[in-house]
C-alpha cells in the first residue's frame, strides 16, 4: 500500500537517497527489486531484544536523514517513537485516535488520517503537505518480480497440470498479531465451499495459498476434501506466490496480504469476505472486485476496529460468531454470479 507513495517520492525528488525501514520479512520481500528504493532495512522490533533495536536505531540516526514518513496505517505510538529516535529533521505522520500531547514532540508534521479513502491516498497527502505536485495520475500497487520467480510459477503450474486452465486461489488465513487471527472464515466453511464449487464447477481446481501458519488448516482441507481438486502453493516466499497468483482466474480471501497481492497481480476476478477490520483504507486497490458482505458487521466496521493500536473489539467468541455469519451460500452465490 506504500508503493505508490514511494514512486511519487522518487519522481518528486529524483536525486534523493530513498531508504525504507520495515519490520516484517514479508514486507522486505515485497520491496526487493523496487527501483524506487535505494536501501532496504528490515528489523523485527517485536521479536528482537531492546538492545538490538536500540543499536539499529542509533545506526540509522547517524545517517542524518532530512525527512522520514510513517506511512498509513501505522497507528501504534511505538512507530512514532522510533521515528523520533532516528531523528530526521522533518518527521511526517498521520494523526490517529490515540494521539496524545506527546505525539506533537515525536513528529514535526502531521495530517489527519481519513477513513473514507484508501491508505495509498492517505500517504499521497504527504505530498500536499510538502507542497509537491502529485506526478502520478492514479495510485497503483507496484511489485517488481524477477524472471526466476516468473519461471518458478510456470514450472509449478506445468508440474501440477494446471497450465492453461482456469483455477480459483484461496487464502484461509489472516494476520497473526493482536487478535486478528479471529477474523478468519471458519475452515469448516471452506470445506463446504470446496465441495459445493466442485459440484457446480467440476473443472475448476482450487489452489490454497499461505505459509506455516496455515499448515494445519491446509492439512484438514486436503484430508477432508479427499484431495483431487485441491492444490497447495508451497512457494519459497511471497514473491513466488505473487508470480503464481498472476495466473489465477479468481481469488478468494478475507483482508490479508494475499488480498493485496491478488490486486497487485490483477487477478481477473477477486472476492473478499468482509471482516470487522475491513474499511476503505485497506480495500483492494483496483477497479473491479467483489465484496461478500458480513451481515453481523452490518456497516459498523469502525466500531470494531480502528488504527489506534488496539485489537478487534469483542470477545473471541463474539468475533468468531461474526465470521460464522457469512454463509457458504453467500460465497457460492457471489462466485457463481461471476464465474457463471
Amino acid at each position: 500500500m506504500a508503493t505508490p507513495f514511494l514512486h511519487e517520492l522518487r519522481l518528486a525528488f529524483p536525486q534523493a537517497e530513498l531508504e525504507v525501514l520495515v519490520m516484517w520479512p514479508g514486507a522486505r520481500q515485497l520491496l526487493e527489486h523496487n527501483p524506487q528504493v535505494d536501501v532496504l532495512h528490515q528489523h523485527s522490533f517485536l521479536k528482537a531484544s531492546k538492545f538490538a533495536s536500540l543499536l539499529l536505531v542509533w545506526r540509522l540516526r547517524r545517517r542524518g536523514y532530512d525527512a522520514s514518513f510513517n506511512v498509513h496505517p501505522q497507528g501504534r505510538r511505538e512507530y512514532r517513537w522510533i521515528a523520533w529516535m532516528i531523528g530526521a529533521r522533518r518527521r511526517f505522520s498521520h494523526r490517529y485516535e490515540n494521539e496524545k500531547p506527546l505525539d506533537a514532540k515525536l513528529i514535526t508534521d502531521s495530517i489527519p488520517q481519513d477513513y473514507t479513502v484508501h491508505a495509498s491516498e492517505n500517504n499521497r497527502r504527504f505530498l500536499d503537505l510538502l507542497g509537491v505536485a502529485r506526478p502520478l495520475p492514479q495510485a497503483a500497487y507496484e511489485l517488481f518480480l524477477t524472471a526466476a520467480e516468473a519461471t518458478w510459477a510456470t514450472t509449478w503450474l506445468t508440474r501440477n497440470q494446471l497450465a492453461g486452465r482456469r483455477w480459483l486461489g484461496i487464502h484461509v488465513g489472516s494476520g497473526g498479531t493482536k487478535n486478528l487471527a479471529l477474523r478468519r472464515w471458519p475452515i469448516e466453511r471452506y470445506l463446504e465451499l470446496i465441495s459445493e464449487l466442485g459440484r457446480r464447477f467440476p473443472e475448476l481446481p482450487v489452489v490454497c495459498f499461505g505459509g506455516p501458519d496455515e499448515a494445519e488448516a491446509h492439512g484438514r482441507l486436503f484430508h477432508e476434501s479427499r484431495g483431487g481438486r485441491v492444490y497447495f502453493a508451497e512457494s519459497p516466499g511471497l514473491r513466488h506466490a505473487a508470480a503464481l497468483l498472476g495466473h489465477a482466474h479468481a481469488f478468494l480471501s478475507v483482508d490479508t496480504v494475499f488480498m493485496h497481492l491478488a490486486a497487485a497481480m490483477q487477478v481477473p476476478h477477486q472476492f473478499v469476505i468482509e471482516t470487522p477490520t475491513v474499511n476503505p483504507c485497506i480495500l483492494p486497490l483496483r477497479e473491479t472486485w467483489t465484496l461478500i458482505p458480513n451481515p453481523a458487521v452490518a456497516g459498523r466496521n469502525l466500531e470494531y476496529y480502528r488504527y489506534d493500536g488496539r485489537p478487534i473489539a469483542g470477545t473471541p467468541a463474539e468475533i468468531r460468531r461474526m465470521m460464522e455469519s457469512v454463509s457458504v451460500a453467500d460465497v457460492v452465490a457471489a462466485v457463481a454470479q461471476v464465474l457463471g
